[in-house]
């Protein structure tokens, strides 16, 4: 294991500045249709020029570099990644995986907490040791170069990385693709992981029309939320899963474009109302863009959901299940997540579920939305696993 420190070079700061100044703009915008088409140029102009006259790169930097972080090859894959280990010997070792288009940068405000629970307000037994990696293709853990790197693979990685951590018993943590892979991490090391924590899942509707039967106006409600999601909100998902390599050109080429892409996301996935920043502060949501554009993994990220999607029974468990699991798991539901499950549903794709919460607010970006929510709720689950 390889000591790591984020240091982008200043010519590359000074490349980003640059292309944002010559950005080639669109015309013909459809008055007044506000984010109905995408992402709108007055907007987007206005963050950009923030992004390359306002915001401060270097004191992200700074940020990151505050937590001890690593490189280590697995599988023929170099893999980064954070790992802080808590004041209290006898903390809980704690994998977080993070899902697109995130990064590790998503859980900044809630390693304090989790590893010093004493220092915010809480209780020393409630300490983790966090282990925070980059999944291959993304970010600092940079382009596998290779094909076949789908959730299972990525998971059997994470049980060799927190084997050379020397971590008997832990638990994992996950959203987006990182609940794909913390479940999947339970598949793949049962004898070690004590319990999964997700903050995303996602049920369908069985076939039988019985199901429907008793559903409150709240679970219709998701329903009819899915239902529109479907139709119009899954974009993304489809060009990711068929044609990775061409969108990469027009993302790595461009950050305003890999700028829209990731922004359009976080206004749609998120509890923002009107601007993303309603739910994540700019510069947040700037750092994680700025890891995208300075790693150039637009593609290489995207390359996951081609994976997934192209014979790999991990997709179909993830849209899908069962997940016939040993260990026990938790799941948070943030409502304006972009999947929002139906717990009598979720059940019998969980068959080892034991904690289920409904939060009042919130969104896809559970860590950086309401990070204390999301701490509470990983806190009580494993609780229950002792």
């Amino acid at each position: 294991m390889r000591p790591f420190r984020i240091e982008v070079p200043q010519a590359d700061l000074d490349d980003l500045r640059e292309r944002i100044a010559r950005t080639r703009w669109p015309k013909g915008e459809i008055p007044d249709s506000g984010w109905s088409r995408g992402v709108p140029v007055e907007y987007l102009r206005e963050l950009a020029e923030y992004w390359r006259s306002g915001f401060d790169w270097r004191a992200a930097e700074e940020r990151l570099n505050r937590y001890p972080q690593f490189i280590t090859e697995i599988d023929g894959v170099d893999v980064h990644f954070l790992h802080v280990r808590s004041p209290e010997p006898d903390a809980t070792p704690l994998i977080v995986t993070h899902g697109w288009p995130g990064s590790v940068a998503e859980f900044l405000d809630v390693i304090g907490p989790l590893t010093d629970p004493a220092a915010h307000g809480g209780d020393p037994a409630d300490a983790f040791h966090l282990v925070i990696p980059s999944i291959p293709g993304y970010g600092f853990s940079g382009p596998t170069g290779r094909a076949g790197w789908d959730t299972r693979r990525v998971a059997r990685a994470w049980a060799e990385l927190m084997s050379r951590l020397g971590y008997g018993r832990y638990v994992a943590q996950g959203s987006d693709w990182g609940m794909a892979i913390s479940l999947e991490l339970g598949l793949a090391d049962p004898e070690h992981v004590a319990g999964v924590h997700v903050n995303m899942f996602a049920t369908f509707p069985p076939r039988e029309p019985e199901a429907f039967e008793g559903l409150d106006a709240a679970d219709l409600a998701r329903l009819e939320f899915a239902g529109r999601f479907q139709q119009d909100g899954m974009g993304w998902q489809r060009i990711q899963s068929t044609r990775p390599q061409t969108l990469s050109y027009g993302l790595t080429d461009s950050p305003v474009g890999q700028l829209a892409w990731i922004v359009e996301k976080f206004k749609e996935w998120s509890a923002a109302d009107k601007v993303p920043e309603d739910a994540v502060g700019r510069d947040h949501l700037l750092t994680n863009a700025s890891i995208y554009w300075f790693t150039g993994t637009a593609g290489s990220s995207a390359q996951l959901y081609y994976e997934s999607a192209h014979g790999d029974e991990a997709f179909v468990r993830t849209w899908g299940g069962p997940w016939r699991l040993e260990m026990p798991v938790g799941v948070a539901v943030f409502p304006r997540d972009v999947v929002l499950p139906i717990r009598r549903w979720a059940e019998p794709l969980l068959p080892t579920l034991t904690h289920w919460s409904e939060f009042d607010r919130g969104g896809h970006f559970a860590a950086m939305e309401q990070p204390e929510l999301l701490v509470g709720d990983v806190r009580a689950f494993v609780r229950s696993l002792n």
